[in-house]
């Protein structure tokens, strides 16, 4: 089937990259493979999968297909929607791919990746995060299967907590009083909590922990709930955080959050696990981590981030694609995933992620994460950046009920094309 749909979610600057990948660039993703001795893997970011990680998976995908290769590209989070668009229709296709959890349905519901309903038990019987194998599901069929998981959590500094008499925060309100407390202790240049204003990956938590979504299915349309109650009673919380809690500026994203902790300008950010590697060494023994804390106590509902992987439906190399994905769900592969701190496919060894108060705090946040909603069109709300816009306003003092009215007609037109 042709990939009408991925085309059409792309932006301006997605458009042009895909026009430049189908005039045959010269980048090496986009050339021919080797045909069944050579299959190719697509990764997305530079080492979002550690080194270490991959080179075994390399060496041992050849070691176990004597005269067969298995060759790792890297593609750019930002080109990877429209490289693949051109890609996955094309002889010239990777083989197997990872994309992020909220792009699966771009895939799945056209047919690009390969149907793994009846080969799942091969891949072993605890597959997930739940809600990851639910993103690779489309129309019953499983096609896009869970790769690892990072749930998102609260890193903080000891020192400023102990200075500032703070606890760590048992309630979510407790949290908010704790971020403006510590903002007001620090100064004006200081952020108690890192909370760009674009940042909605984090911001959708307080909509969680209040009761509302994002969007509903409601007789098999997509119905906006942003304007609803819950959702605005954790948005005007949070724009009270823009307000008094972060200096964080009101057109950020969630890039590096953890920058500011570094240089001393933030007592608490919010990102996935793996953000704890990107903390500067000599901060190490001032850093804590602890789950967002819910309404009622307990962890809030955090958007999940991670990815799963497909194999290519035009992929010539099909066998051996599934292999790669047996190899990549052994035993072996999914413990160095959860030593290195990113969560397993594999929940059985979730507990090798440690058991310091970075683990505990990754573990809470992912016993009760969410995703965006399942729509194959969701990677259109992405490239027009309509959720940036909308909390963008909220930290800009915006009314928030307006805002988020408006929003919903937004997503309500895009999310059912």
């Amino acid at each position: 089937m042709k990939l009408t749909k991925i085309a059409a979610v792309a932006a301006a600057s997605a458009v042009a990259l895909t026009a430049l990948a189908a005039c045959g660039g010269s980048s090496d993703g986009d050339k021919a493979e080797g045909g069944s001795d050579t299959v190719t893997l697509w990764l997305a970011g530079k080492e979002d999968t550690p080194k270490k990680v991959e080179d075994w998976l390399v060496k041992e995908f050849a070691a176990q297909h004597k005269g067969k290769n298995l060759k790792v590209q890297h593609i750019d989070w930002g080109e990877l929607i429209p490289r693949l668009n051109t890609a996955l229709q094309s002889d010239k296709t990777p083989d197997v791919v990872e994309v992020g959890n909220t792009q699966a349905a771009t895939f799945t519901s056209v047919g690009a990746f390969t149907d793994l309903t009846d080969k799942l038990d091969q891949l072993g019987d605890n597959i997930g995060p739940k809600s990851f194998v639910e993103a690779g599901t489309y129309d019953g069929k499983v096609s896009a299967v869970p790769y690892y998981w990072g749930s998102r959590y609260i890193f903080y500094s000891k020192k400023a907590f102990k200075d500032a008499g703070i606890e760590i925060p048992t309630t979510l309100a407790g949290f908010n009083d704790a971020a403006v407390k510590l903002k007001a202790d620090g100064g004006d240049k200081y952020s108690g909590f890192w909370l760009p204003g674009q940042d909605w990956r984090n911001g959708i938590s307080w909509i969680f922990a209040n009761g509302g979504d994002i969007a509903k299915q409601e007789d098999g349309k997509w119905v906006a709930t942003l304007s609803s109650p819950e959702s605005v009673k954790g948005l005007t919380e949070l724009q009270g955080l823009y307000e008094k809690a972060t200096t964080a500026p009101k057109d950020g994203k969630d890039a590096e959050p953890w920058t500011a902790f570094n240089n001393g300008e933030a007592a608490m950010f919010m990102a996935p696990s793996w953000a704890r590697w990107s903390v500067d060494k000599k901060k190490a023994a001032d850093l804590g981590g602890f789950a967002l804390p819910g309404t009622e106590g307990g962890a809030a509902p955090v958007f999940a981030g991670g990815s799963n992987l497909g194999i290519s439906a035009k992929s010539k190399n099909q066998d051996l694609s599934f292999d790669l994905l047996k190899l990549i769900y052994s035993d072996e592969f999914q413990q160095q995933l959860a030593k290195n701190g990113l969560g397993p496919a594999n929940d059985t060894f979730t507990g090798l992620m440690g058991d310091d108060e970075f683990a505990k705090a990754a573990v809470a946040a992912a016993s009760n994460s969410k995703l965006t909603p399942a729509s194959p069109e969701w990677a259109s709300v992405e490239s027009a950046s309509i959720m940036e816009e909308f909390f963008g306003k909220i930290a800009s003092g915006g009314d928030v009920a307006a805002a988020a009215k408006a929003t919903d007609d937004k997503l309500n037109a895009a999310l059912n094309k």
